[in-house]
């Protein structure tokens, strides 16, 4: 199960794990099979709770769910908090608690603290990722870690990709300009102008404005790779994927 999901490839200390599912190993039916992981997709919540406890099981951690509102709040995340705390990030500088977003088309962003001092993840769609919500987790987590932006290391994983990512004129608007070689223009056969937005570049944008210059990741098309990921801008009705980071010890 474990090797049909993403290890991200990223020089981290060697205490830092961190892990991505993708749509196999777990036991839910279509339209969300087969291994979702979110409640409020209407998926059965038998089987949801089953794909999470093999999802915890993989990690060989307790993990800690948000709930997600596409917003820039960072939680701070402890082993004596059980809550669910409505947020689109969260970091920690707890050994053996996973921080854990999920997604499916919005960017999943882990974060990682020189010497295994604090890791960090990010649910970083275009309004959470115009708001600043990458920002807020970097400043969090150097504030947690003790350290500078540019010692930290981002993993940037699958999202929707920029051949499929069509916006109006309100997202460009919101991160600039149109001129932009970030959004490309496009005009359907009605008519109407469009746009293809990256929205991995403009999280890379993001980071390096905020003094993070070591990432990987960012190669993957969630809508273009249907045996592989969910994608909500493809299916309207489907599953969630989750991506979480740690410190072992």
């Amino acid at each position: 199960m474990r090797s049909e999901w993403i290890t991200p490839e990223w020089s981290v200390d060697a205490h830092i794990g961190a892990l991505m599912t993708t749509r196999a190993g777990g036991v839910s039916g279509p339209p969300f099979d087969s291994l979702n992981l979110g409640r409020s997709a209407g998926d059965d919540r038998a089987a949801v709770d089953e794909n999470r406890r093999r999802f915890e099981a993989a990690l060989g951690v307790p993990t800690r769910y948000l709930s997600q509102v596409h917003g820039t709040r960072v939680a701070r995340i402890t082993h004596a908090d059980t809550t669910c705390s409505e947020a689109d990030a969260a970091v920690t500088t707890e050994r053996r608690l996973a921080c854990t977003v999920m997604v499916a088309d919005c960017l999943p962003v882990l974060f990682a603290a020189p010497e295994a001092r604090g890791v960090g993840a990010a649910h970083a769609g275009w309004r959470g990722l115009a708001g600043g919500v990458l920002e807020a987790t970097v400043l969090a987590l150097c504030e947690a870690s003790a350290c500078e932006p540019e010692e930290l290391s981002a993993w940037l994983g699958p999202c929707i990709g920029p051949r499929q990512f069509e916006v109006g004129a309100d997202v460009v608007e919101t991160f600039g300009s149109a001129a932009s070689p970030l959004f490309v223009e496009r005009r359907r056969t009605d008519g109407a102008l469009r746009w293809l937005a990256d929205l991995t570049a403009l999280a890379r944008d993001r980071l390096q404005a905020a003094g993070v210059s070591r990432f990987s990741g960012g190669r993957w098309c969630t809508v273009e790779d249907r045996s592989r990921f969910f994608s909500f801008r493809r299916d309207r009705v489907t599953g969630r994927m989750a991506a979480a980071v740690w410190i072992n010890g």
